[in-house]
Protein backbone atom coordinates (compact mmCIF):
# COMPACT_ATOMS: atom_id res chain seq x y z
CA UNK A 1 0.00 0.00 0.00
CA UNK A 2 1.20 3.57 -0.29
CA UNK A 3 0.13 6.68 1.52
CA UNK A 4 -3.32 8.23 0.62
CA UNK A 5 -3.37 11.07 -1.56
CA UNK A 6 -5.16 13.85 -1.97
CA UNK A 7 -5.86 17.20 -4.10
CA UNK A 8 -4.46 20.72 -3.10
CA UNK A 9 -6.17 22.44 -0.07
CA UNK A 10 -5.56 24.93 2.63
CA UNK A 11 -5.84 22.84 6.15
CA UNK A 12 -6.03 26.55 7.49
CA UNK A 13 -9.13 27.64 5.75
CA UNK A 14 -11.94 28.29 7.32
CA UNK A 15 -14.13 25.45 5.58
CA UNK A 16 -11.85 23.20 6.96
CA UNK A 17 -11.79 23.93 10.51
CA UNK A 18 -14.05 20.84 11.30
CA UNK A 19 -11.46 18.24 9.76
CA UNK A 20 -9.50 19.08 13.10
CA UNK A 21 -10.14 16.91 16.00
CA UNK A 22 -8.97 17.22 19.64
CA UNK A 23 -6.33 15.03 20.91
CA UNK A 24 -7.60 12.52 23.13
CA UNK A 25 -6.40 14.05 27.21
CA UNK A 26 -5.52 16.87 25.58
CA UNK A 27 -8.55 18.32 24.75
CA UNK A 28 -8.78 22.28 24.81
CA UNK A 29 -4.90 22.40 24.54
CA UNK A 30 -4.51 20.29 20.68
CA UNK A 31 -5.58 19.50 17.48
CA UNK A 32 -4.45 17.29 14.97
CA UNK A 33 -5.54 16.74 11.49
CA UNK A 34 -3.94 14.07 9.41
CA UNK A 35 -3.24 14.59 6.09
CA UNK A 36 -2.11 11.38 4.92
CA UNK A 37 -1.92 7.58 5.64
CA UNK A 38 -0.84 4.26 4.53
CA UNK A 39 -3.45 1.57 6.51
CA UNK A 40 -1.10 -1.19 6.28
CA UNK A 41 1.99 0.20 7.03
CA UNK A 42 0.51 2.62 10.41
CA UNK A 43 3.11 5.79 8.40
CA UNK A 44 1.41 9.11 8.48
CA UNK A 45 1.81 12.67 7.92
CA UNK A 46 -0.35 14.98 10.10
CA UNK A 47 -0.37 18.68 11.76
CA UNK A 48 -0.54 19.19 15.59
CA UNK A 49 -2.00 22.68 16.62
CA UNK A 50 -1.16 23.66 19.98
CA UNK A 51 -3.81 26.07 21.23
CA UNK A 52 -2.61 28.98 23.06
CA UNK A 53 -1.72 28.50 26.81
CA UNK A 54 -1.16 24.87 26.11
CA UNK A 55 0.80 23.17 28.60
CA UNK A 56 1.54 19.36 28.62
CA UNK A 57 3.54 18.94 31.38
CA UNK A 58 0.73 17.12 33.48
CA UNK A 59 1.68 14.20 31.02
CA UNK A 60 5.14 14.20 31.09
CA UNK A 61 7.74 13.44 28.79
CA UNK A 62 6.71 11.60 25.79
CA UNK A 63 8.67 8.62 23.99
CA UNK A 64 7.89 5.64 21.29
CA UNK A 65 9.37 3.24 19.73
CA UNK A 66 9.69 4.60 16.08
CA UNK A 67 11.53 7.19 13.83
CA UNK A 68 9.50 10.38 13.53
CA UNK A 69 9.94 13.87 11.85
CA UNK A 70 8.61 17.22 13.11
CA UNK A 71 8.86 20.67 11.60
CA UNK A 72 7.53 23.74 13.48
CA UNK A 73 5.22 25.27 10.64
CA UNK A 74 4.31 28.84 13.07
CA UNK A 75 4.24 29.84 16.51
CA UNK A 76 6.61 28.72 19.50
CA UNK A 77 6.72 25.51 21.30
CA UNK A 78 8.65 25.00 24.75
CA UNK A 79 10.16 21.08 25.00
CA UNK A 80 11.38 21.00 28.31
CA UNK A 81 13.82 17.75 26.97
CA UNK A 82 15.89 19.70 25.12
CA UNK A 83 15.54 23.29 27.17
CA UNK A 84 14.38 24.67 23.98
CA UNK A 85 11.90 27.39 22.50
CA UNK A 86 10.78 25.81 18.75
CA UNK A 87 10.13 28.34 16.46
CA UNK A 88 8.64 28.43 12.65
CA UNK A 89 11.80 26.64 11.05
CA UNK A 90 12.65 24.31 13.32
CA UNK A 91 13.10 20.69 12.27
CA UNK A 92 13.79 17.19 13.85
CA UNK A 93 14.50 13.97 12.87
CA UNK A 94 13.90 11.71 16.09
CA UNK A 95 15.41 8.37 16.52
CA UNK A 96 13.03 5.75 17.98
CA UNK A 97 12.86 6.04 21.89
CA UNK A 98 14.13 9.94 22.17
CA UNK A 99 12.72 11.58 24.72
CA UNK A 100 10.73 14.64 23.98
CA UNK A 101 8.20 17.08 25.82
CA UNK A 102 6.35 18.09 27.90
CA UNK A 103 5.56 20.85 25.81
CA UNK A 104 3.97 24.61 26.72
CA UNK A 105 3.19 27.07 24.15
CA UNK A 106 1.84 31.26 25.12
CA UNK A 107 0.71 31.58 21.55
CA UNK A 108 0.22 28.77 19.85
CA UNK A 109 2.05 26.36 17.30
CA UNK A 110 1.64 24.58 14.98
CA UNK A 111 3.52 21.38 13.79
CA UNK A 112 3.62 18.92 10.75
CA UNK A 113 4.63 15.44 11.98
CA UNK A 114 5.68 12.64 9.41
CA UNK A 115 5.85 9.19 11.78
CA UNK A 116 6.72 5.64 10.80
CA UNK A 117 5.74 3.03 13.02
CA UNK A 118 6.08 0.47 10.98
CA UNK A 119 10.05 0.89 11.24
CA UNK A 120 10.61 0.51 15.29
CA UNK A 121 14.20 0.49 16.28
CA UNK A 122 14.94 2.04 12.87
CA UNK A 123 17.01 5.23 13.19
CA UNK A 124 17.38 5.58 9.53
CA UNK A 125 14.69 8.00 8.33
CA UNK A 126 14.95 8.79 4.85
Amino acid sequence: MTKSTSIYWNAFSPENQKRWTSIKELEGMAEELTLSIDHSTGEYTKLTRFLPGANTSAFGEKSHPYPEEVFIISGRLYDAAFDLWLEAGHYASRPPGEIHGPFKTESGCVVLEVSFPNRMGDSNVT
